[in-house]
């Protein structure tokens, strides 16, 4: 694309994707998107909901990283002006790649369109960057590529940043390298719901959060820090896990905060737990004593863990 349109003001730019994550690879399309429209001009950034795997292969679909509502303030926070969530129906997604353009033009009148190299889009993904480029010439719209971005992970290797290999990291606990990822440390944001109690029978009160159906981190224990709707932010240790010393759980998230005075005896308000780092699986104790021990070294190494300079209030 020429050096014209860069010096151009006003245009509405967009660029398109599922953006689950909102991780720096999504990051750098917004931040050229900024670039080419201008100071005077709008990025929207247009996404779909649901994810278009769940009407063509439900079975297959990927859990989701964030909620709609948690990835259209991420795709703000990052730099679009405006969020165009479409509707997605087996009806779009029957649409050549040239209809498709055709049908979104209609709906947002926009001068250009920023894309990363692995963009698809159109009737079974058949149309991809080259595909976007022509159509564009047709049309009058220019399409400019940014380049995938890597990111260095903690076993030496380096990796293209992408919503799948979020998931994977996720899975595999590996939070440290979630955050290189999405350039920002790891949140879950739930409500505090009851839970079965025993945290506060036995001197240990947890907030348990209600996660939705979304990816979460591997079972185990991981320091972190909670922030509470006052704004405060506390060291917490976060248990993801089914506890086994007790029998057969469902799944729960739960915080115990560190430093904390209030009690934790009601429900309903929201809470959001960042994760620092993995300090080890999920694990059967033979006895409560056992487990309280345990607990114990997984608060210390949490306070170890977060480092001293970071401001709790």
């Amino acid at each position: 694309m020429g050096s014209k349109l860069v010096t151009l003001l006003r245009l509405r730019c967009i660029t398109i994707g599922n953006f689950d994550g909102v991780h720096v690879g999504h990051q750098a399309l917004l931040e050229r998107a900024r670039v080419l429209a201008g100071s005077g001009g709008q990025v929207v950034a247009v996404t779909f909901d649901p994810h278009p795997a769940m009407l063509l292969k439900p079975e297959l679909a990927p859990p989701t990283v964030q909620t709609l509502q948690e990835r259209r303030e991420c795709l703000v926070k990052y730099g679009a002006d405006q969020v165009h969530v479409i509707n997605t129906t087996k009806e779009l997604l029957a649409m050549s790649a040239e209809q498709f353009m055709a049908w979104l033009r209609a709906q947002i009148a926009f001068d250009c369109i920023v894309e990363g190299p692995d963009f698809h889009f159109g009737k079974d993904r058949a149309g991809d960057i080259n595909t976007l480029r022509a159509i564009g010439l047709k049309n009058d719209f220019p399409v400019d590529q940014v380049a995938s971005v890597e990111v260095a992970l903690s076993d030496a290797s380096r990796a293209v940043a992408s919503s799948s290999l979020l998931r994977w990291l996720l899975q595999h606990g590996r939070v440290h390298d979630v955050a290189a990822v999405l350039g920002r440390a790891y949140q879950l944001t739930g409500v505090v719901q009851k839970g079965d109690q025993r945290g506060r029978t036995l001197g240990w009160p947890t907030a348990n959060i209600a996660t939705g159906a979304r990816v979460l981190p591997s079972d185990g224990i991981y320091a972190g820090l909670a922030t509470l709707p006052t704004g405060a932010r506390k060291r917490a240790a976060i248990s993801i896990g089914t506890k086994p010393t007790f029998g057969s759980h469902a799944r729960t998230v739960e915080a115990f905060l560190l430093d904390h005075k209030a009690p934790l005896d009601d429900y309903g308000w929201t809470l959001t737990l960042e994760f620092s780092r993995w300090l080890r699986g999920q694990t059967r104790f033979d006895g409560v004593q056992a487990l309280l021990e345990q607990m114990n070294l997984d608060t210390q190494r949490t306070r170890q863990e977060i480092a001293q300079e970071v401001v709790l209030t």
